[in-house]
């Protein structure tokens, strides 16, 4: 078992990689930088009275960002992976999180199989758009991406998505069984996946957690085209007062 606590100052770089990129494929409004105003670690209680130590993906408000690529981002932002230093084919892995608030802001807990999207494979373990009433989780691969079939929503009373919660995804060689809090909310078998495209869930995933802003995703669930894509102004200014921050106090992997 691999278990990344969080609790030293600096970012474990030997189990994770930081992303930089300016390339975005679903018109997120955040470019991905390394910086400690965008990923660091807090030790001891500094980040929440709750954990002992935690990861802080935290976007920010950077207006005219310029990428290597070219082009302008008004908004930067975390993302971290372990491709090519952790991964798992059959096992279980999980997380211990405290979701943002604000309409738009579109974390997630993922992982990916290594090769050409969608055929390698994703699993999206959470991902929430800035909804406090529900968090999804959903397979994405040949002839079932993007707007995949194979999605399932878990509502939680009390609009309190933002509860510091523990998501975990146990994948075995015939089934995928989605978790919040030790309870099931879905459970995807062989079958359900080969009646639309191929199973590519028996080779390794490595994972993902990061933090975007805006986009396709968040623009089809909230309809908000202004001042940014799928982001209200009331998001953009709790941006930019350092109020919008992903907490991860743990993540746990545990299998091949």
């Amino acid at each position: 078992m691999v278990c990344d606590h969080f609790t030293s100052a600096e970012l474990d770089r030997t189990l994770w990689n930081v992303a930089v990129t300016g390339a975005v494929v679903n018109d997120e409004q955040q470019a991905y930088i390394d910086s400690p105003t965008t990923v660091r670690c807090a030790p001891g209680r500094e980040a929440d009275a709750d954990c002992d130590g935690a990861l802080i993906l935290q976007p920010r408000y950077s207006q005219g960002y310029l990428t290597a690529e070219d082009r302008r981002f008004d908004f930067v932002s975390g993302r971290i992976d372990t491709r090519g230093k952790l991964s798992l084919r059959h096992g279980t892995v999980s997380a211990r999180i405290k979701l943002p608030a604000g309409q738009g802001v579109w974390p997630a807990f993922w992982a990916l199989g290594n090769g050409s999207w969608p055929e390698a494979g994703e699993i999206d373990i959470m991902e929430n758009v800035g909804d406090p009433e529900w968090v999804n989780a959903a397979l994405h691969g040949p002839g079932y991406a993007g707007e995949t079939p194979l999605v399932n929503r878990r509502y939680f009373s009390g609009r309190d998505a933002t509860a510091w919660r523990v998501y975990s995804v146990a994948c075995g060689a015939d089934s995928i069984v989605f978790s919040v809090d030790d309870e099931v909310i879905y459970r995807v078998l062989r079958p359900m996946v080969e009646h639309y495209g191929r199973w590519v869930f028996d080779d390794p995933k490595y994972l993902i957690l990061n933090v975007a802003l805006g986009g396709n995703y968040p623009l089809k669930t909230n309809g908000i085209r202004s001042p940014y894509r799928g982001l209200p102004a009331s998001t953009v200014e709790r941006v930019r007062r350092n109020d919008v921050r992903l907490l991860v106090d743990w993540v746990r992997v545990d299998g091949e």
